[in-house]
């Protein structure tokens, strides 16, 4: 009982540094809306600034602990105004990879001033022994904790009771209206940038003493505090506090009686995390996500004249190679794949991953312990990693169905540094007797001695022919039927479960498919010499990776090949030595500062710009190409250009499939939206669901759809009860619908958001599109349904180049494409013209009568809905007041009293007597 006693005592101090370090964290998210994962750096830097001072100069202590505060704020200062303020109004992507551009300069600048080996700082802090219950601990402890209270209470009262804490509340709730009433958002954000980052160096400095003074173990830190901010929701300072000390107390507890478990105590973090993310789905109300400008994307195409010009000139190159320009070669390709994993996760799918490195790793251990167990030869160990570390990719992707954006980078960086911590450093598990890693022995392939150590030249040559395998199947992907639904879902999640895109399914196979592509990596890794040693995958140089595929480019295809360059050991390194002996050591400093220049002046990346062909070439190329449409059958996507027309294809009427809704019930806590709505949508029939502002139509859709699980009720498509059913399954079904924000595929085409939403994918085809992209023609009705809304003269144009109401028609369109029994509109005609708002009825009339569609439609122009409806239904507050024929709801008293506005002269005289 005194062990468990003591042991949480010493966790409360260490505790007390998590909750510091987490308020700093805190106060930057809260005044700028960022994210900061330089934050331990920065605290690493005033850390190292204080010991310094104190150590080496001569400068007494608490001086210099006031130099190393000042220092880290002042970095702070610097990293707000020079990188994030540039990036403020680019994605929440390129602001988190600013704060990783800023953690891979600091850390390089250390390690190459200071180096990485562990120090021993004594601290300043009272040391004595106390007696608490019976239990002797270290006063610094005690303090420590002191010191975490009052700094929280002090935090606490200063943003409830002080001006500058008023602004920053009412900048992180909304940034616009609080500059309206005189508050600067880019003074709020400097100044908390200056008191977060100053409470990094504090902390640093006080957590020197109990872990040792290195980069690694300082940086590291951030795992721990991230996960105490993230049980106070990134507000509250009480409540971090409290996160803060239960982790120190429980990592403290297992150290002590855990240790037979390698890793077990440093997993504790990312235990937190994992359950705060996943039981609350987004934690980070994150700021101006919905307007992000998603970084661009690569075609996929492929040139097979100068692919092949290219291996054959690599292959070259390779053979003639001395061994340590093959060396070169081979790092700088087996980093190109670790870079391509990400084009696959984060690129493609929208999903921010900080663990290729632990992917990478995973390959390994599973192909060198095949070899070294099972004796089995290079060719299937390498297939065993491979296949084997999808499953734990897929694993990594858990969170990802609840959880996206840098919710899920904090979790991925949590689970890869776990899986460092437990398997990766467990020696019983990652070595062999007699050997530093797995000993996997001399490699051959196919009888072949392909040996990295006697024959580089050769491990090169396949470590090259790996890459463009891999880069080919990638690219298949990009233009296949499964790339567009990835993308569809990095661009827009709702939209894409709308139009009947199981969006759990695609995030797990671009999990699934960049684990893969990382395993690879590892593999050719890790088999260059006799023993796998997996020290080299650190979980932390997963943020290294993102950051030069962000350079790269980090949708291109290209890009991570010149993306590699830049590290350490690559081709890029040797040449640096050779202009400049030496320049290879200062190789991640300047990869550093290159993504820092590249996220604020292309944030694209060095892909788009080599991808592009020169304006001359294209003109000529594009004067060459005749287009030409069969009319006797659907086109195909390469034949559907601004200068074909389209064939003549006739209407082809859809399922006659009945909506049936009864007795649905919509609740947000105490508010009832929609209270025992009942209606039916008949194939061919058109119904208006009309009332004023806040009378719950939109809520009524989103239940239909399966878009709110607030919802009670029954809604039933045909014989089918689709009311369990998910989005997807029900827009499958027949049930599609439009958006009264649109909610297009903004990085899409006009063509591929049509094909998005008309393209079923076999049983097969996730399989398939690795290897056989194909191309399906599109289909008759999406032909039509291009050709009904105007939309012929814009299919390869992308749709930020619309103006606003080809952006409305291309909603329905796209809606339409799909096929649906049943098309639900939410307000299709907000913004359009008179003449635009009867060309749009008249559609809407043509889609119940000549394609046999049942239509729901919402929509605040009276006089639309009365002219094109059937049947109207009335809301307000929810309920349903009257449903009939145009004319019976025009007539109907409570109808016009509620939605119109009006009375009759006998309600006039009633209201008169019950007034006298």
């Amino acid at each position: 009982m005194d062990d468990i006693l003591r042991f949480a005592l010493l966790g409360l101090g260490l505790g007390a540094l998590y909750a510091l370090t987490a308020h700093g964290i805190v106060l930057v998210y809260r005044g700028s809306g960022v994210l900061n994962f330089a934050h331990g750096a920065i605290g690493m830097a005033g850390a190292y600034v204080q010991w310094e001072l104190a150590t080496q100069h001569g400068v007494p202590y608490w001086p210099a602990t006031a130099c190393g505060v000042l220092a880290s704020a002042v970095l702070g200062v610097l990293t707000h105004l020079l990188v994030l303020r540039p990036l403020r109004r680019a994605s929440s992507l390129a602001r988190l990879v600013g704060t990783l551009a800023v953690f891979i300069v600091l850390t390089a600048l250390a390690v190459k001033r200071y180096g990485d080996s562990l120090q021993l700082v004594p601290g300043k802090l009272p040391n004595e022994l106390l007696t608490i219950a019976g239990v002797t601990v270290t006063e610094d402890r005690v303090w420590l904790l002191g010191i975490a209270v009052v700094v929280t209470v002090l935090l606490h009262l200063l943003y409830k009771r002080t001006l500058f804490g008023l602004g920053t509340t009412a900048v992180a709730e909304n940034e616009g209206a609080a500059a309206s009433l005189g508050w600067s958002p880019d003074l709020i954000a400097t100044g908390n940038w200056a008191l977060g980052s100053a409470l990094a160096g504090l902390t640093g400095i006080l957590i020197v003493p109990v872990i040792g003074l290195s980069v690694t173990g300082l940086t590291t830190l951030l795992l721990s505090a991230l996960a105490a901010a993230l049980v106070g929701r990134f507000s509250s300072f009480p409540v971090t506090l409290a996160g803060g000390l239960v982790i120190g107390v429980v990592q403290s507890e297992l150290t002590r009686f855990g240790s037979d478990v390698t890793g077990l105590a440093a997993s504790v973090p990312f235990l937190f995390i994992a359950l705060v993310l996943v039981a609350r789905g987004r934690a980070l109300p994150l700021r101006g996500t919905f307007l992000d400008r998603l970084p661009a994307l690569g075609t996929g195409k492929v040139r097979p004249l100068p692919l092949a010009l290219a291996v054959v000139a690599g292959l070259s190159l390779v053979s003639l190679a001395t061994p340590l320009w093959a060396d070169a070669i081979t790092t700088t390709l087996v980093l190109s794949l670790i870079i391509l994993s990400i084009v696959v996760v984060t690129g493609y799918a929208g999903q921010v991953s900080l663990a290729a490195y632990a992917l990478a790793g995973t390959g390994a251990f599973i192909a060198g312990h095949a070899a070294a167990d099972w004796g089995w030869p290079f060719e299937l160990a390498l297939l065993a990693g491979v296949l084997g570390t999808v499953p734990i990719g897929l694993l990594f992707a858990v969170p990802a169905v609840r959880t996206r954006g840098v919710n899920l980078a904090i979790i991925t960086l949590g689970l890869g540094t776990t899986l460092e911590a437990m398997v990766f450093q467990n020696t019983d598990l990652s070595t062999t007797p007699g050997s530093d890693g797995i000993a996997v022995g001399k490699q051959t392939l196919f009888g072949i001695s392909i040996f990295g150590v006697d024959h580089p030249q050769r491990y090169a040559a396949v470590v090259l022919v790996m890459f463009v395998a891999a880069a080919l199947v990638v690219a298949n992907v990009r233009r296949s039927r499964t790339g567009r639904r990835l993308i569809a879902v990095r661009a827009n999640e709702r939209a894409a479960a709308a139009l009947g895109i199981d969006v759990r399914a695609a995030k797990l196979y671009a999990f699934g498919l960049s684990s893969a592509i990382a395993a690879l990596a590892g593999v050719l890794t890790g088999f260059r010499s006799t023993s796998v040693v997996l020290s080299g995958f650190a979980g932390f140089d997963s943020i290294t990776a993102l950051g030069l595929a962000v350079i790269g480019g980090v949708g291109f295809l290209v890009g991570p090949l010149f993306a590699a360059t830049f590290a350490a050991g690559t081709v890029g390194a040797r040449f640096g030595d050779l202009v400049l002996p030496g320049l290879s050591e200062w190789m991640p400093l300047i990869g550093g500062i290159i993504l820092v220049l590249t996220l604020v002046g292309n944030q694209d990346g060095i892909g788009k710009g080599l991808g592009k062909q020169p304006a001359p070439i294209r003109r000529r190329l594009s004067s060459k190409r005749v287009p030409t449409v069969r009319t006797d059958e659907p086109t195909s996507a390469s034949e559907v250009t601004r200068t074909a027309p389209l064939p003549s294809v006739e209407v082809t009427r859809t399922a006659p499939l009945p909506l049936h809704v009864r007795d649905l019930t919509v609740r947000y806590g105490g508010v009832v939206a929609v209270d025992g709505l009942s209606l039916d949508v008949e194939p061919g029939r058109v119904v208006g669901l009309i009332g004023p502002n806040g009378a719950g139509k939109t809520s009524a859709i989103d239940a239909i759809t399966g878009f709110t699980r607030a919802a009670s009720g029954s809604v039933c498509l045909g014989d089918r009860d689709a009311t369990r059913l998910p989005v997807h399954r029900r827009a499958a079904g027949g049930l599609s619908r439009s958006f009264q924000s649109l909610e297009l595929f903004e990085d899409m085409t006009v063509l591929d958001n049509l094909y998005a939403a008309c393209d079923r994918p076999g049983r097969w085809a996730y399989l398939t599109d690795l290897i056989r992209p194909g191309s399906r023609p599109l289909p008759a009705h999406a032909l039509v349904a291009v050709r009904e809304f105007g939309l012929q003269d814009s299919l390869d144009r992308p749709v930020g180049d619309l103006s606003y109401g080809e952006r409305r028609l291309l909603a329905i369109a796209r809606a339409v494409a799909a096929s649906p029994s049943v098309l639900l509109l939410d307000e299709p005609a907000a913004g359009l013209s008179d003449d635009e708002t009867r060309e749009l009825a008249r559609l809407v009339r043509r889609l119940a009568e000549d394609w046999g569609m049942g239509v729901l439609l919402v929509e605040h122009d009276v006089d639309m809905v009365m002219s094109v409806c059937d049947q109207v239904v009335v809301l307000d507050f929810g309920h349903r007041i009257c449903a009939g024929t145009p004319e019976e709801v025009r007539r109907d008293p409570a109808v016009r009293a509620a939605y119109l506005g009006e009375v009759t002269p006998d309600e006039v005289a009633d209201e008169d007597t019950v007034s006298a």
